[in-house]
């Protein structure tokens, strides 16, 4: 996993949340509210790094806060000129299906086996749901 630092900016100008990740400078991304921007970032940041790795390029290394302050062209024109809050965004590559063993109330568990026949394939679209998480093309 990968966690990386994404700037979300409002001003009194737009409705709008516009995200920005100095660590992707091509990687940016909005919505008309914080929880909407969060999920396309969390979107945008996957394509991109798929897209990367795709094409086999370098995949960013994250940075602390402390080195985008440092060593970030941009900080010093954001930190004076713009609104905005600090979040992170994660970057989880899709792998294989791994066997768990899980405790579960065993009422869920019979409302489970009421409405499918695969509990992992129904526990793993709800927390596809839930997390706001797109897999990958294909899987």
């Amino acid at each position: 996993m990968l966690r990386y630092i994404a700037l979300f900016e409002t001003d009194e100008y737009s409705d709008g949340v516009g995200v920005v990740f100095p660590d992707i400078p091509e990687c940016v991304s909005a919505g008309d509210t914080y929880d909407e921007a969060l999920k396309n970032a969390h979107e945008i940041l996957a394509d991109i790094i798929e897209e990367k790795k795709s094409n086999g390029e370098e995949i960013p290394t994250p940075r602390t806060l402390e080195q985008i302050k440092a060593e970030w062209k941009d900080w010093a024109e954001w930190q004076n000129n713009y609104t905005f809050t600090i979040g992170y965004v994660s970057y989880i590559p899709d792998a294989k299906p791994k066997k768990y063993t899980i405790m579960l109330n065993s009422g869920l568990v019979a409302r489970i086996d009421a409405v499918c026949r695969n509990r992992s394939a129904f526990l793993s679209k709800a927390a596809e749901m839930l997390l706001d998480y797109k897999p990958a093309e294909g899987k």
